[in-house]
């Protein structure tokens, strides 16, 4: 049975991670970019970044002043066995955050958006945002908490159909040049697109590819993982570098996501997740252990199913074989 503190204490630790360790993935991707960026301004913004992370985690200090807004993406297991229930999760939650907040620390940022009250702590309506998935056969739970940025970076267009991959290419740069000539996208960053569903489902999609996937890894599907890197090597080669000076290093990496959607269109967005990419993951397994790690696996072959099998499809096939 896992309980509440556990899971409190847990989201604790991975919060002062994420704020101060940036994980090794992005690291190395930052690392090869140095040895190919050729604008001096550029690369000296890469290199500063670099020692910046060996400093952060030497005096476990945030790596930005600016720490984010935490939240966090849980992964239940069907199988998993929990004291408190959904909203004993999300109450542990609630207090790691202000917790941490405190602890580590982390800057305040949350506060109401008409009247500005800030209660100090990160912690109010609707914050910190917890997004849920499950997964089959499994008794554990991963938690996974991302500071992103929130106020740049991210934009939102409907395609259509007759729009095709060009279109989703001239939306990829649209975005990366308005946000990039500024250095407001805190390049280089990990670009993530969301294509289809519905506008809100298309928004989460492109934020979790931006936040939940690694340096280097592929979508499974072989054109959208071909797509990937094209997308990365065209957002290179605009001549924009690290926030916003001249140079190639622009993406750390581009990631992909796709849902099902209406056949008249092709919703897209695109998120950059910037040169602080702060990601931390636990999972929690039955005995009440723990294992931390930096790479979230929120995509699962689960999460990407296709479409379901009912008993009339399943008689048509055999009848038609």
């Amino acid at each position: 049975m896992i309980e509440p503190d556990l899971i409190e204490e847990a989201a604790c630790r991975i919060m002062a991670n994420a704020a101060i360790d940036i994980p090794a993935d992005y690291r190395q991707g930052i690392e090869s970019m140095v040895d190919e960026e050729s604008g001096d301004l550029s690369c000296f913004v890469l290199k500063t970044m670099l020692e910046n992370w060996d400093a952060a985690t030497e005096d476990r200090r945030p790596m930005c002043a600016d720490s984010g807004l935490p939240r966090f993406y849980v992964k239940m297991g069907d199988e998993a066995s929990f004291q408190g229930g959904f909203t004993g999760i999300e109450r542990a939650l609630r207090s790691a955050t202000a917790r941490a907040t405190q602890d580590i620390p982390l800057r305040p940022n949350r506060v109401h958006p008409l009247w500005r009250t800030d209660h100090n702590n990160n912690v109010g309506i609707n914050a910190p945002e917890i997004e849920w998935s499950f997964e089959p056969a499994v008794d554990w739970i991963d938690i996974t908490t991302v500071h992103k940025g929130g106020l740049f970076g991210t934009d939102y267009r409907m395609l259509f159909p007759g729009d095709g991959i060009d279109g989703i290419k001239r939306f990829f740069l649209d975005t990366l040049i308005s946000f990039g000539k500024r250095g407001l996208a805190c390049q280089p960053a990990i670009v993530g697109i969301g294509l289809g569903g519905s506008k809100d489902t298309c928004m989460v999609l492109g934020k979790q590819a931006a936040c939940l996937r690694t340096v280097g890894e592929r979508n499974p599907d072989p054109g959208i993982a071909s797509l990937e890197l094209e997308l990365q090597e065209m957002g290179n080669s605009i001549g924009m570098g690290a926030m916003g000076f001249v140079g190639k290093s622009m993406v750390a990496d581009c990631h992909i996501e796709v849902g099902y959607t209406h056949t008249g269109g092709m919703p897209m967005s695109v998120h950059t997740f910037c040169l602080s990419s702060r990601r931390a993951t636990v999972r929690i397994l039955a005995d009440g252990s723990t294992e931390y790690r930096t790479d979230p696996r929120w995509f699962t072959p689960y999460m990407r199913r296709e479409t379901v099998t009912w008993q009339n499809q399943q008689q048509g096939s055999k009848q038609s074989g």
